[in-house]
């Protein structure tokens, strides 16, 4: 058996953790979003992130 079991390394791994609180208002149109496109909130809020500091 490999010394090295579970999933393998990825390229750029998200290893740091933000917490933010939001208001009812603002998580029901997270989760609409989510949904009608088929995306996780973090998928979501890490592409956010990136479009509003212009980077990549």
């Amino acid at each position: 058996m490999s010394p090295r079991t579970g999933r393998p390394k990825i390229g750029n791994p998200k290893s740091n953790d933000i917490k933010v609180r939001v208001d009812d208002k603002t998580i029901k149109f997270l989760d609409e979003y989510c949904k009608a496109n088929n995306e996780t909130r973090a998928g979501v809020v890490r592409k956010a992130i990136i479009q509003f500091l212009g980077i990549e």
